[in-house]
């Protein structure tokens, strides 16, 4: 059964000789199905170029993590970053559902006109949040990913019955085209999936002397390329990067998100883990990946700085305009940058107010500017915390 969501169809896969990452071999049905080569590459070849975006990446990153350490409350930070990576992951395979969908969702204010594909993004935050509390304490594994699978698809679009959550695949999937004659990329048959799945994941334990951005890009592409899933391999494949680098240590939060870089660039995407099967062009690969972790984490440090800027702004805005009376003020504040939609109920049950006063409060805020109404309703209003919600939504919506 192919993936819901696919690069261009019509492609049949390559008729070429064996390549550095395995070859196309011709089944019994008459399509070509991939058998990748013993994982990971030897060869690998890490030229001057390479070394150089891989050092560019690795000191963005560095600067991602200082700068994130710097804010009196990292949650300022991660909280709509998990969000954001969850709507654009889900938006690659293709879910309409938007970052304030999410936020709206989540925030109990109405039931959202995309109620499957919000189901969806947020079944994506609870197996990152999920997957992350395992990794503190247990490596990475076949189980754990399974673990994951089942919470990324429960109760979505068929994740009961023809998807099969949390386990790995039993029959043939494709990539692209209507089956796998047609299809741009046909990934291993279940009986050669199984053996490179557990090669994959003795490399996920082995010990190595590849620089760890490079170990992680590898593994993205190979899980990609094995596609052990009905569905869902390429939210899976993506959480995994977020899972290597906390389980390295290099993070402490889960910081960097890779999929709005995918989704900017998703052709090239789709196009370089092709080359890898029918080239094996994992240079190239590699290249694409550690520029895109550079590209993420250097726009992440941005908007972690604008993030302590905006906090003091507010604040003094806040204090300028309450005086004396700040303090619910700025309570409801540090609240915003962890759930910027507001209605005057849930400000009555955050700051243990009456109506009358939290109806006053949020009037006055949004006097002064910080918080919007969005409905245009007398009734049942909701207020955003908009100029939180622009840092996160201008390059969102550029991709």
């Amino acid at each position: 059964m192919a993936s819901r969501v696919t690069p261009e169809p019509g492609l049949i896969a390559p008729r070429q000789t064996d390549t550095r990452a395995g070859r196309h071999v011709r089944q019994p049905e008459g399509y070509y199905a991939f058998h990748p080569a013993p994982f990971p590459p030897q060869d690998l070849d890490l030229s001057a170029g390479l070394v150089e975006l891989l050092s560019r990446a690795n000191l963005a990153l560095g600067r991602l993590v200082g700068s994130t350490e710097i804010l009196p409350n990292p949650d300022l930070f991660v909280f709509m970053y998990v969000r954001r990576e969850a709507v654009l992951s889900s938006q690659i395979e293709g879910t309409q559902a938007s970052l304030l969908d999410i936020l709206e969702y989540e925030a109990q204010q109405e039931e959202s006109e995309r109620r499957v594909d919000v189901r969806e993004v947020s079944n994506y935050i609870d197996a990152l949040r999920y997957g992350l509390k395992r990794v503190r304490a247990l490596p990475l594994s076949l189980r754990l990913i399974r673990e994951i699978h089942m919470q990324l698809m429960h109760r979505v679009r068929g994740g009961e019955s023809s998807k099969t959550p949390g386990e790995f695949r039993r029959s043939q999937n494709w990539v692209g085209g209507a089956s796998p004659s047609t299809a741009r990329y046909v990934p291993p048959p279940p009986s050669v999936m199984r053996d490179a799945l557990h090669e994959f994941e003795r490399f996920l334990h082995a010990r190595t002397d590849l620089p760890l951005l490079v170990r992680v890009g590898l593994a993205h592409a190979q899980f990609e390329t094995i596609h052990p899933f009905l569905d869902g391999n390429g939210r899976v494949g993506r959480l995994l990067i977020t899972f290597m680098l906390c389980q390295a240590g290099v993070m402490k939060e889960p910081l960097l998100y890779l999929s709005i870089f995918f989704k900017e660039n998703r052709q090239e995407y789709y196009d370089r883990l092709q080359a890898i099967r029918d080239e094996g062009a994992w240079e190239a690969w590699i290249n694409f990946f550690l520029l895109g972790v550079a590209s993420v984490a250097e726009e992440a440090t941005e908007t972690a700085q604008r993030i302590v800027q905006l906090r003091e702004e507010m604040r003094e805005k806040i204090g300028a305009a309450l005086g004396r009376r700040s303090g619910n003020g700025l309570r409801l504040l540090d609240h915003l940058f962890e759930r910027p939609i507001v209605s005057v109920k849930s400000v009555q049950e955050i700051l243990g107010l009456s109506q009358p006063a939290a109806a006053a409060l949020v009037r006055r805020l949004e006097d002064v500017g910080v918080l919007r109404e969005t409905t245009g309703r007398r009734r049942n209003r909701r207020f955003s915390f908009g100029y939180y919600l622009e840092l996160f939504r201008e390059r969102e919506e550029r991709s």
